[in-house]
C-alpha cells in the first residue's frame, strides 16, 4: 500500500510494516508476523523491486510480532537487523516480563489472535545475530533513518524517524487501534512494560519534523508528532 512517494505499508490495521523506498535501495522497518513475507515480496514486486533491493531491517522493539520475517530476510538474503541494545536479547530469544492484558473485549481480541494466527505468528523466528543501536544514531540505509529513543513498551523501544518520507514510525510506542479492545485514535499500547514510562517518552516525538506517525497496530495518522503525548493520555484517562 502507497502512502507516499518513499513510503509503503504492508499489512494492514491489525499488525503492519512499511517500506522506505528510494533509487539506493530499501529500509523495512519492523518485520510485522512471518506470514508477512508474501505480501513484501508482493509489495517489492509492485514497484518492479525484489528482497536483493532491501538493505537493512530497523525494529522498533524486540517483540514478536514485530520480528515477523526479519530473520529470514538476515540469514537467506544476508539483510542486517537492527535494533535497540536494551532489546537486542528481546529480540535474540523472546525473554520478556509478562504484563496485564488490561481492558479488552472478545470481538476484537479474538480478531487479533485470529489473524495472528493466519499470518502464522506461531512460526516465531528470532534474529540469530542483530546490529545494536542507540539513540540518536544516523543509520547508513536508505532514508537515512534516525533512532529516538521511546523506552516504555519495553526497555529498547524506539522510534523510527525518516525525514525523507516525512514520516515517524513509532513501533508499540502508542497506537491507533487497541488490538484488544478495537478502540481507534491515538491511545496507549497494550502489552506495554511500564505504561507511565511510555507515556512520558512520548515528549520526545514533540519537536519531529513529520507529517505521518506510523504505529505498528492501527491506521497511519497524520498530523503533527507534538500533539501525541496529550491525546495518548487524555485517551488513558
Amino acid at each position: 500500500m502507497r502512502l507516499g512517494p518513499h513510503l509503503h505499508r504492508i499489512g494492514n490495521d491489525t499488525v503492519a510494516a512499511y517500506l522506505i523506498v528510494t533509487a539506493e535501495g530499501i529500509t523495512v522497518i519492523d518485520a510485522g508476523l512471518p506470514g508477512h513475507w508474501n505480501d513484501l515480496v508482493a509489495e517489492l514486486e509492485s514497484l518492479g523491486r525484489s528482497v536483493d533491493d532491501v538493505r537493512g531491517v530497523v525494529l522498533t522493539h524486540g517483540d514478536s510480532d514485530h520480528l515477523g520475517f526479519a530473520e529470514r530476510l538476515r540469514r537467506d538474503h544476508g539483510v542486517p537487523v537492527y535494533v535497540h541494545a536494551a532489546d537486542a536479547e528481546r529480540a535474540r530469544c523472546g525473554d520478556k516480563p509478562k504484563t496485564p492484558m488490561g481492558p479488552m473485549r472478545v470481538g476484537p481480541t479474538l480478531g487479533f489472535f485470529t489473524y495472528a494466527l493466519r499470518k502464522k505468528g506461531w512460526r516465531t523466528e528470532y534474529v540469530k545475530e542483530v546490529v545494536e543501536l542507540a539513540d540518536g544514531d544516523v543509520l547508513d540505509l536508505p532514508g537515512a533513518p534516525r533512532v529516538i529513543g521511546l523506552p516504555g513498551h519495553s526497555p529498547g523501544s524506539i522510534a523510527v524517524h525518516v525525514p525523507l518520507a516525512e514520516a515517524v514510525f513509532v513501533g508499540d510506542g502508542l497506537t491507533t487501534r487497541h488490538v484488544l479492545t478495537g478502540r481507534t485514535g491515538v491511545q496507549p499500547a497494550p502489552f506495554t512494560d511500564d505504561p507511565d514510562l511510555a507515556l512520558e517518552s512520548l515528549d520526545r516525538l514533540a519537536d519531529v519534523g513529520a507529517s505521518w506517525v506510523l504505529p505498528g497496530h492501527g491506521a497511519p495518522w497524520q498530523g503533527s508528532p507534538a500533539d501525541l503525548a496529550a491525546q495518548a493520555r487524555a485517551a488513558r484517562g
